[in-house]
């Protein structure tokens, strides 16, 4: 593998652009990843700083790698821009280039034409420059078969708006066998477009690339209006920058939140099918219910606790000890006191590597006390305890910050549910359903609760708005936070034995959760 170009380096001697590149555009440029991805704002200057880049790359001699730049945008307006941007950095670098030609390439592809393939050549348009490396930067038009036999590094713009991205992405993936580098550069367009599928797939880890996200506040706070203004000589200050946002956001109505801020639109707004659901659910795993009237929390804390240990022994025992203990084990919770349920979904891992739930289980109306006596006795029973996360926002955040004391921070998430906590980790749990890897109780709230995720301006999480369970009473998703709480903790690393404050007072080893 050749040298590969970092930004605070010179090749030929040539200068890197990083001093003329805004904090987002060099974070994008200094991405040495063979495949990157980007979903971002419309214009704010990504496919100029990709010009940047490619020209440097092409313009390296003796690497062992071939160096041609393939770019596809989808139309001609955008390869002739992207041309001109690598002609201006080129000179910008001090490096001899060509004049920009207009030429013809030759697009080999394979029909079927009466049951019988037949392969076909096309001459297409294409625009051109070459360094005085001797490797050429070429746009081309959007169809996969343009890239059949291509060698280097691939740039796809505005991915979304192509007719076969699909096919695109297959055909740009051949370009890595031999060393090179797939770029791929969008805007949203609409939440069943294949570009959004890729980014989700990003999200729940099913492609190994590096993703970006860039939308129009990044920019801003990156110096974009201050850029803008610059270029136009226009004088700028904070105050004007806040009318001018305001001003942009305004004039793309109500596409502002999908061209400005990655948000793509809504189709069905469905985030998890009944049908996909129901995929991942046993009738053999049971939903224990535990409810308590509003008196019960103002008898005396021995009582109480006396009447939840005769409980926990009496119900949950049995299944704890029936857990294997060969098994890592996880659990996800959704703190509720008062109106919602508190959820908690153990998750066994399994010898094919999928997780199962032993029980799920539901608390309604129960004492923050006695909530945490519940909690530290299922956990306490978790052989080989890997990893648990718990809702920390609110009255949650009490319960939370207890199992990471008697837990240790390094095995106990304490989560504060936020739309970017979304983004990042509903895809992998959609992504469980879809593989098959999670599997949970067969029951009509549990699928409720998993079918009240909707998409919220691109962003999968529950409405405000809250449910009736099979029993009439207030529901708000809790089971369905509590796995994908679970599921995240299935996803984190793990180091270090538990220590933790038993009941006594004592501080002890747990040699179940030890490694």
């Amino acid at each position: 593998m050749g040298q590969r170009y970092t930004p605070d380096r010179d090749f030929n001697g040539a200068r890197t652009a990083t001093g003329l590149l805004l904090p987002y555009q060099a974070r994008w440029v200094s991405d040495m990843n063979h495949v990157k991805v980007c979903e971002k704002s419309r214009r704010i200057g990504l496919s100029w700083s990709e010009a940047a880049d490619d020209v440097l790359w092409a313009s390296q001699r003796g690497t062992g790698e071939k160096r041609n730049v393939w770019y596809i945008g989808y139309n001609k307006d955008m390869a002739l821009e992207y041309i001109n941007d690598c002609a201006n950095w080129a000179r910008a670098y001090n490096l001899a280039v060509s004049a920009m030609e207009e030429t013809e390439d030759i697009s080999v592809d394979e029909v079927v034409e009466d049951g019988q393939k037949v392969v076909k050549e096309e001459k297409i348009l294409a625009f051109r420059i070459t360094l005085e490396s001797g490797w050429r930067i070429t746009a081309l038009s959007s169809r996969p078969a343009n890239l059949r036999g291509k060698q280097g590094r691939i740039i796809i713009d505005e991915a979304a708006f192509h007719e076969d991205l699909r096919g695109l992405i297959k055909a740009a993936m051949a370009m890595l066998i031999w060393g090179g580098d797939v770029r791929i550069i969008s805007t949203h367009n609409g939440d069943d477009n294949e570009f959004n599928s890729l980014v989700q797939d990003i999200r729940a880890k099913r492609k190994p690339y590096s993703l970006h996200r860039i939308d129009f506040d990044d920019a801003l706070k990156d110096g974009l209006c201050k850029r803008i203004f610059q270029v136009l000589g226009r004088e700028w200050t904070p105050e004007v920058e806040v009318q001018w946002r305001q001003d942009v956001i305004d004039s793309y109505g109500d596409d502002a939140d999908e061209e400005l801020f990655c948000v793509p639109s809504q189709g069905s707004g469905t985030f998890l099918s009944r049908a996909l659901i129901e995929t991942c659910l046993s009738s053999d795993i049971p939903v224990i219910r535990y409810e308590r009237p509003a008196s019960f929390a103002e008898l005396a804390d021995h009582v109480r606790y006396a009447e939840v240990e005769a409980w926990c022994e009496d119900i949950l025992k049995q299944y704890l000890d029936a857990l294997d203990t060969k098994r890592r084990h996880y659990f996800g919770e959704d703190f509720g006191r008062s109106g919602d349920l508190t959820d908690i979904i153990p998750l066994a891992e399994q010898q094919d590597t999928t997780f199962r739930a032993p029980f799920v289980l539901e608390l309604r109306n129960i004492p923050f006390q006695q909530q945490e006596q519940i909690l530290f006795y299922i956990v306490d029973r978790l052989p080989r305890f890997s990893y648990g996360s718990l809702d920390a926002r609110g009255n949650g955040q009490y319960l939370a910050e207890r199992a990471m004391q008697r837990y240790g921070s390094y095995r106990i998430a304490q989560v504060m549910l936020s739309e970017s906590w979304y983004r990042e980790n509903m895809p992998p749990y959609k992504a469980a359903f879809e593989d098959r890897s999670i599997l949970l109780a067969k029951d009509a709230d549990i699928i409720d609760d998993h079918r009240a995720f909707k998409f919220i301006k691109g962003v999968a999480k529950l409405p405000e708005t809250k449910t009736r369970g099979q029993d009439r009473k207030q529901r708000h998703g809790d089971s369905g936070i509590a796995g994908a709480l679970a599921w995240f903790s299935t996803r984190q690393d793990v180091a270090g034995p538990i220590e933790y404050e038993t009941v006594a007072g004592r501080l002890e080893f747990a040699g179940r959760g030890a490694y």
